[in-house]
């Protein structure tokens, strides 16, 4: 690794002091590194554009939260750039490492001491009256959902051309592996390892209660179209790109050729990981 791209979430406070302690390890380690712009101001080094990172560097260090590192993932996307992701907060899904472990891990990377995690991803289009109006790459997940004051939507499920149902519901999420710990699971989806590449269909508080979410082959294209008329519906990606959308849009799911490759805490396996976060064996602990 002999050049380093850093990304740090710009509101937390701490993030500056440490990306510049971290710059300075660099450059003692004969590391050359990059800090994307806005925070590069704030730390006096050199820039790049997180969209430029990939031509540019060996690795990317994501300081931040999980919500950080799916920002990041959608610049970053197809490259199979190596991604170390770092918690500056609590333990993470995706950002599973934490400061403390930054350093050591570094030091082993250095010495190409380390192992990633490839994780899918999706890519959506979104077609209104026979033109693609918009184009994403998600990590986590798809979801469409009604508006607060909307009553149940309509929502036609193609599944590789055949007609999976019609879902009246306050929505549905499509998800990737990676996702099905996030807003999928909160809808009652199953947890899915990462590693086995499938697709999460899981609809919101369907009206008929016999829908239950499904799991897909990776290969499956998904077709969802909007039926309702009277609604305010939204598209929402990642759950933090989104926009309204208008009766009878289309959107088209399949997995991305491309993913991204998360470098993986050495001392901290995905269990411990849903162990923490879900707080699986609290009450055990506490009866103790």
């Amino acid at each position: 690794m002999k050049r380093i791209g850093i990304i740090a979430k710009r509101n937390k406070p701490e993030a500056v002091q440490v990306v510049k302690e971290l710059v300075g390890w660099l450059k003692d380690h004969k590391v050359e590194c990059f800090v994307e712009p806005e925070m590069a101001q704030s730390v006096s080094h050199a820039s790049l554009e997180v969209k430029e990172m990939p031509r540019a560097v060996d690795m990317v260090i994501v300081l931040g939260g999980d919500g950080t590192l799916l920002a990041a993932a959608r610049a970053l996307q197809k490259k199979h750039i190596p991604i170390l992701g770092v918690n500056l907060g609590g333990l993470g899904f995706l950002t599973e490492s934490t400061l403390d472990e930054l350093y050591p891990m570094l030091e082993a990377i250095l010495r190409g001491e380390y192992k990633t995690d490839e994780r899918m991803l999706l890519d959506v289009r979104v077609w209104r009256k026979e033109k693609v109006i918009e184009e994403f790459t998600v990590l986590n997940d798809v979801v469409i959902n009604k508006g607060a004051l909307a009553r149940i939507i309509e929502l036609e499920t193609m599944v590789d051309n055949a007609h999976l149902t019609t879902f009246r519901a306050d929505g549905l999420i499509i998800a990737t592996p990676t996702g099905s710990t996030g807003y999928s699971l909160s809808a009652g989806g199953p947890i899915v390892y990462p590693s086995l590449q499938s697709i999460i269909i899981t609809p919101i508080c369907p009206h008929n209660l016999t829908n239950r979410p499904i799991i897909v082959p990776k290969e499956a294209s998904i077709r969802v179209t909007l039926c309702s008329a009277e609604h305010e519906v939204f598209l929402t990606l990642d759950g933090q790109v989104g926009f309204k959308m208008q009766l009878n849009d289309r959107v088209e799911i399949k997995r991305s050729e491309g993913g991204i490759n998360l470098i993986k805490s050495p001392s901290r396996g995905y269990f411990e990981v849903l162990r923490t976060k879900l707080m699986w064996g609290a009450d055990i602990v506490a009866k103790r």
